[in-house]
């Protein structure tokens, strides 16, 4: 995979922390629709990639800690699994302008990548199949998708792979 020549427009917090730490991926830019019903899936079918194949990214609270998930678009998260995976009690999902103030993005632009700081992050397990497959997340703009393997977004991220779903 090869990391494409970027413009100003295409640079993120999400792609330059991929740059950072020397990942390869890929961009891929799409019509955002925000009256969309479900942005993950909207996504998905713009990019004619399976809806398994995209992550959306969820910000959360456990116990009143703040926590990222990344789910497969066409799947929904169990807060008794978030809460669980995260040795908590109670999980609830974040109001949107929670979200967009703690990660420094937009909603239907959250990346799970370059967040204004760095927070506990699942993958849910069903939503992976192998560490060299390809997988697309937000890149920190609506309407643009990073593309990268499977290893190395759970590698950058340090996240915990748990069933959320």
């Amino acid at each position: 995979m090869k990391t494409p020549a970027r413009t100003s427009a295409k640079t993120t917090r999400a792609t330059l922390a991929l740059d950072k730490a020397g990942i390869r991926h890929g961009l891929h830019v799409y019509a955002y629709d925000p009256d969309a019903p479900r942005i993950g899936l909207q996504a998905a079918e713009a990019l004619g990639v399976d809806p398994g194949r995209v992550l959306k990214t969820l910000m959360a609270s456990v116990d009143g800690r703040t926590v990222c998930l990344l789910v497969a678009s066409d799947k929904e998260v169990s807060m008794k699994r978030v809460a669980a995976a995260f040795s908590g009690k109670a999980a609830s999902m974040l109001k949107p302008a929670d979200a967009e103030r703690l990660t420094g993005y937009h909603v239907g632009g959250i990346s799970p990548l370059g967040q204004k700081r760095p927070f506990p992050t699942a993958i849910d397990a069903g939503s992976l199949t192998d560490p060299a497959a390809e997988i697309h997340v937000n890149g920190g703009g609506r309407g643009l998708q990073i593309r990268l393997t499977e290893g190395d977004l759970v590698g950058v991220l340090n996240a915990l792979v748990v069933p959320l779903a």
